[in-house]
């Protein structure tokens, strides 16, 4: 089976989707950021303060690259994946793309729970997500499925990515 590759901007929930979605269908789960984490040592936040943006998305290049050439597994990517056309080329070979998506309003109450987003530590925050969201929101509507997270749960977005993975024949049966 293909992989399951979640896209979306920080806050839309492809975490806790995507966890959810590999265990009700029994496969595994890859963040990519947590994978850069692990194999780096180092949070997001201390490779975005120490090293820099370009290195973090180096680091990303290299580990999209790696991760799609597996099978079968549920993948969350970071938010800014979607600017290096390289990363979704890969990532749509080997899979279905998903989009999370969720209103500014909801991305700011989601994201402003934790202080680990790097991009967003600013005091210009709101505005400043609003700008990123918009410029990367044609980037995120290139996906198979679009699913507005803003109003309902990690498990009814499962719901709803379960239905259509069904309805286009990647999975059969009882899930």
């Amino acid at each position: 089976m293909k992989n399951i590759v979640l896209i979306g901007f920080m806050g839309t929930g492809k975490t806790s989707t995507g966890r959810l979605l590999a265990a009700r269908l029994g496969k595994a789960f890859i963040d990519i950021d947590r994978k850069i984490e692990s194999e780096s040592g180092a949070s997001i936040a201390e490779l975005f303060a120490d090293k820099g943006e370009a290195f973090f998305r180096e680091k990303e290049r290299d580990v999209i690259n790696r991760v799609s050439r597996l099978r079968n597994a549920v993948i969350a990517t970071g938010g800014g994946a979607v600017m290096n056309e390289e990363n979704m080329q890969k990532l749509r070979e080997s899979g279905v793309v998903i989009s999370l998506v969720a209103s500014i309003a909801i991305i700011l109450e989601r994201t402003g729970r934790r202080n680990s987003r790097p991009l967003l530590n600013r005091p210009d925050r709101a505005e400043y997500t609003t700008r990123l969201y918009s410029e990367r929101y044609e980037l995120y509507k290139k996906a198979d499925l679009i699913v507005d997270t803003s109003d309902i749960s990690p498990h009814q977005v499962v719901d709803i990515i379960v239905s259509f993975l069904k309805r286009e024949g990647y999975i059969h049966g009882r899930c």
